[in-house]
């Protein structure tokens, strides 16, 4: 097969072109430039100009043509632009999910389609599985690497063109060492940070640097709007959040956490994580911008939900509205962070998902 491997300069993705090399496939190796890259970078910063050499090289050493793509605009205007924008709008945005729908797995799996490709590969950590009806999204077999959540936006037309050659590898450990038997110097080479576009300071100096509106101090309040004290911006803060709270925990007697924040106002709502531990008690929650893997039933199915990137699943029950809406009845209460996604799975099978509101929460 003809096949465009995306590769960021990383271990992964170029274990995966040289893979599919050795296997006898036609590799076209491509690497996004993202953002200008000029002045020093910090450490784990990805898509940089030491990644791009990288990459270079690696395609040099096992022999396949390599392209550097500039998307460094429509990157800034589909991810970094809507990044600030979330964090002005109170919510939490997921970057990467954002880069994988638009530069990656849109403009890049549209370039690969261009040259004739059979198939575009990545060094994403899932299984694409031939179901009996469809092509399939699963976790990978190292849990610890599992980057499904993040891949959930993924459409059954993108699915069915894209490769996942690392889903089934046992660790990294696994496929560093592949690296080193392929030949490849970037074998010990670190991974790279989630938010790849702060390559300097924190990504609190980036958003407030961009929408300078939401900079500056204010106050923590309680859910009676009683002030127990004064934050430093409120992009440092996500519901459910209980660090950078200082001494309030101890002050009022129980542990507390972010509930919502109040934008407008500059006011960081504070709550006793032990309202939420009501047993019996259920919460609603809406999904904009859905993405289905199957073809839901309207009278809505059970199954497990992942609300954070770092979390396990929760029971719910999760049924389609209109205008690519979704409900979500969990089992059990929660701090849903708006802007964040809620992804549905069937054991290690990804069934869809979307993008949290702060619409009908109760």
């Amino acid at each position: 097969m003809r096949i465009l491997v995306a590769m960021s300069g990383g271990v992964d993705s170029s274990v995966v072109a040289a893979l599919l090399k050795q296997q006898g496939h036609e590799v076209i190796g491509a690497t996004l430039q993202l953002y200008d890259y000029r002045g020093p970078v910090k450490t784990g910063a990805c898509c940089a100009g030491r990644d791009i050499m990288d990459a270079r090289a690696v395609a040099d050493r096992i022999g396949f043509p390599h392209y550097v793509i500039d998307a460094e605009n429509r990157f800034r205007d589909s991810v970094i632009e809507n990044f600030a924008d979330a964090y002005a709008r109170g919510e939490t945005p997921v970057p990467c999910v954002a880069c994988n729908q638009g530069v990656k797995f849109t403009d890049l799996l549209g370039m690969a389609r261009d040259l004739g490709c059979e198939a575009m590969a990545t060094g994403h950590y899932v299984r694409r599985i031939e179901g009996a009806e469809r092509n399939e999204l699963h976790r990978p077999v190292d849990s610890g690497r599992d980057q499904s959540w993040f891949l959930f936006a993924t459409t059954q037309e993108q699915l069915d063109f894209l490769r996942f050659p690392l889903g089934d590898m046992p660790n990294k450990e696994a496929v560093r060492a592949l690296a080193t038997e392929l030949g490849l110097e970037i074998a010990d080479k670190p991974d790279s940070q989630d938010i790849c576009f702060v390559t300097k300071g924190s990504y609190v100096g980036l958003v407030e640097e961009m929408r300078p509106e939401i900079k500056g101090p204010g106050e923590i309040v309680d859910e009676k709007g009683n002030v127990l004290g004064q934050h430093e911006g409120v992009a440092r803060y996500t519901v459910g959040q209980s660090k950078r709270l200082g001494d309030i925990h101890t002050s009022v007697g129980e542990r507390q956490v972010v509930t919502r924040i109040d934008v407008p106002k500059r006011r960081i709502i504070v709550g006793p994580r032990s309202s939420l531990d009501v047993k019996g008690q259920q919460m609603r929650i809406i999904l904009r911008d859905m993405n289905w893997l199957i073809s839901p039933s309207q009278d809505g199915m059970s199954c497990g939900v992942q609300l954070r990137a770092r979390e396990g699943l929760r029971d719910a029950h999760v049924r389609p509205l209109e205008q690519n809406r979704a409900e979500v009845i969990l089992a059990e209460p929660a701090l849903p962070a708006p802007g964040q996604a809620c992804v549905f799975y069937d054991g290690s099978r990804v069934l869809g998902g979307g993008f949290i509101t702060s619409e009908g929460m109760s």
